[in-house]
């Protein structure tokens, strides 16, 4: 396969699971979230706030709408930032959701403007499925470098330049847009003080269900293992896996203590998800080798992820003024 072919194979692949990931938060939101005036955040939630306002007769503006005209406003906003590779992914990622949203939406309302309730009264069963969706769904498409606008593009021009967690940032901003849905459940609903409390510690609840399952789904696609091979056939197994899957391979000197032999240790840096295939490498090779497989707080370099931290100007200066000064002498 040529490389022009696979980055286009690459790219319809990135399309097709974020169309996936967006079918998979329409059901969450409009089957288990909407019918129950469910408050989440994001641009959804204050869709969802303006509907819940405007719907007291049964004609409240649909969330499609709110959600189309916010996420474009924000898209404008980060043209420069995101550049357009992240955008046109982001673009079609929101006319689909608004598009798939409205049609949910028409589907489980009844004609006379109330909303099918698939759990009946189980309003917290309904919260924690709902919420496992969206959160999942917002994660594949994270990982398939895009994006359902609103929040998330916050979100995700934070995450470019700073090592914080996509489900750390959404938190600060999903509190402000949930709090918010107090005075409107007061002063357009009629609802008591003590159910307009009801909604918001719901709302908290959808806050951390779905920011817990978005980083537990990207977390766990990013986990990092260590091995430490122990191996006659070090040479032919080091060859293997440089080859065949594509890693860097570290050796180390080793004495055996018991043995007093002299061997070499293979070290090496892999995802999680390729233990699976590297104990299949192995054992073709050697059966007998004794492996060490170790977790890893963190990787980051070439292959890998970035160092998303900030190196201070005077601090670059020194180095630079403190290397100058080496070479000249």
């Amino acid at each position: 396969m040529t490389l022009e072919r696979e980055k286009i194979y690459s790219e319809a692949k990135d399309y097709v699971f974020i169309t996936l990931g967006l079918l998979l938060y329409t059901v969450g939101w409009s089957s288990f979230l909407l019918p129950y005036e469910i408050v989440t955040g994001g641009v959804t939630g204050i869709s969802a706030i303006i509907f819940y306002a405007t719907n007291a007769h049964g004609h409240g503006i649909p969330i499609t709408y709110t959600y189309f005209v916010i996420n474009a406003i924000l898209l404008f906003l980060a043209l420069k930032i995101l550049g357009w590779r992240f955008l046109v992914k982001t673009i079609y990622a929101i006319i689909a959701l608004s598009v798939m949203l409205g049609v949910a939406q028409d589907l489980v309302t009844n004609e006379d403007g109330t909303m099918i309730k698939l759990l009946g009264d189980q309003d917290f069963m309904s919260l924690i499925i709902g919420c496992c969706l969206t959160g999942t769904s917002l994660a594949i498409v994270f990982l398939h470098n895009g994006s359902t606008g609103g929040t998330d593009i916050v979100a995700a021009i934070v995450n470019k330049y700073h090592n914080m967690s996509l489900g750390t940032v959404l938190i600060f901003v999903d509190l402000f847009i949930i709090g918010s849905s107090f005075p409107m459940f007061i002063l357009a609903r009629g609802f008591t003080i003590t159910e307009g409390l009801y909604k918001i510690v719901f709302g908290l609840c959808t806050m951390v269900v779905e920011n817990f399952m978005l980083d537990y789904v990207m977390n766990s696609r990013r986990e990092s293992v260590q091995f430490l091979i122990f191996s006659k056939k070090w040479q032919e197994m080091a060859d293997t896996i440089a080859t065949k899957m594509n890693h860097g391979v570290t050796l180390l000197d080793a004495h055996g203590w018991y043995s007093g032999q002299e061997m070499k240790v293979l070290c090496i840096l892999a995802r999680k998800r390729e233990s699976v295939t590297m104990f299949r490498l192995i054992k073709s090779i050697d059966p007998n080798a004794f492996v060490s497989q170790s977790s890893v707080i963190g990787v980051y370099g070439e292959g890998f992820d970035e160092m998303k931290v900030k190196v201070k100007q005077e601090e670059e200066k020194k180095e630079n003024n403190q290397s100058q000064k080496e070479t000249s002498t």
